[in-house]
């Protein structure tokens, strides 16, 4: 058992004492009496206006490191009274990298089984042959929500989206559940090797819709380059001049940007085609040629 699942076994109610508790479990007894500050309003204030500066600042350059984002805080944004520790800190919460290596909004469970990349040499001739699924950071207001979105790797078709306040395993779900509703069942879903995408509720789904499991190799975000550039199309064309403040109007603008990318948006590794026009264009089959939409 871990430090802090060892100090949530301390109880006062308990008839040996908390310091004996606290030698029989090995934990230093401060520990147990420790409460954190609740930040106040403008302290939560300023750390939601870093992280929404930080993600920007990533977006334009996916490259930059903790230092160089550091630079911009300070220079360009004005940003006074902050360390590289503290820019690590919220890099880490958010999932912000340089380009190397992947996102912290899917860091991995080193409990969960991982899976082996499949895309590498593979022919993506049709769609749903394989889908991408990702997680990223959204600054919304005072706050900030995470999207999931998957999509077709043959067309760049958005086949599902979700949005919540939370990293948890359950709107990864809601996506892929309503993807699959709407979309026919895929043969391939990619994805980083992150706790969501290597839970045993998401593993069990798709093996039991008989989807095989593809995931990026460490440390290696261009296995999942499809759904990472979608995102930073979705930012700088939309989110960020959008400046929603609740979670309905980020929604609708979410819904409507993915409906004009779908279905109006030439896209130019589509030969200047829509992505609806591609992928609709043809059905899908698995790798075994069965007809799955």
């Amino acid at each position: 058992m871990d430090p802090a699942g060892r100090v949530e076994q301390v109880s006062k109610d308990e008839k040996l004492t908390v310091k004996r508790q606290c030698e029989l479990l090995a934990v230093n007894r401060s520990s147990v009496y420790y409460q954190p500050k609740e930040p106040t309003k403008e302290e939560q204030q300023r750390a939601e206006y870093i992280r929404s500066r930080l993600d920007y600042w990533h977006t334009e350059f996916c490259w930059m490191g903790s230092r160089n984002l550091l630079n911009k805080l300070r220079q360009d944004d004005k940003i006074g009274g902050i360390g590289r520790a503290l820019i690590r800190h919220y890099m880490r919460e958010m999932g912000i990298f340089a380009v190397y290596p992947k996102p912290d909004t899917s860091k991995a469970n080193k409990q969960h089984k991982k899976y082996p990349y499949l895309l590498r040499g593979k022919r993506i001739w049709l769609p749903n042959q394989v889908w991408a699924i990702d997680i990223t950071y959204i600054s919304l207001g005072k706050t900030h929500m995470y999207l999931t979105a998957i999509i077709d790797w043959y067309s760049r078709y958005i086949v599902g989206w979700a949005l919540s306040d939370t990293l948890e395993t359950a709107p990864v779900l809601v996506a892929l559940k309503e993807a699959i509703e709407k979309h026919g069942i895929p043969a391939i879903i990619n994805s980083d090797q992150g706790s969501q995408f290597t839970s045993d509720d998401y593993t069990g789904y798709l093996q039991s819709m008989g989807i095989h499991q593809s995931m990026d190799g460490k440390a290696r975000w261009v296995d999942n380059v499809i759904i990472e550039r979608w995102f930073r199309s979705l930012k700088t064309e939309e989110i960020y001049i959008s400046c929603y403040e609740n979670p309905r109007e980020l929604r609708v603008g979410i819904e409507e940007y993915i409906r004009k990318y779908n279905y109006e948006r030439p896209h130019s590794s589509l030969g200047e085609e829509r992505p609806a026009t591609v992928y609709h264009g043809k059905f899908a089959l698995n790798d075994n040629g069965q007809q799955v939409a």
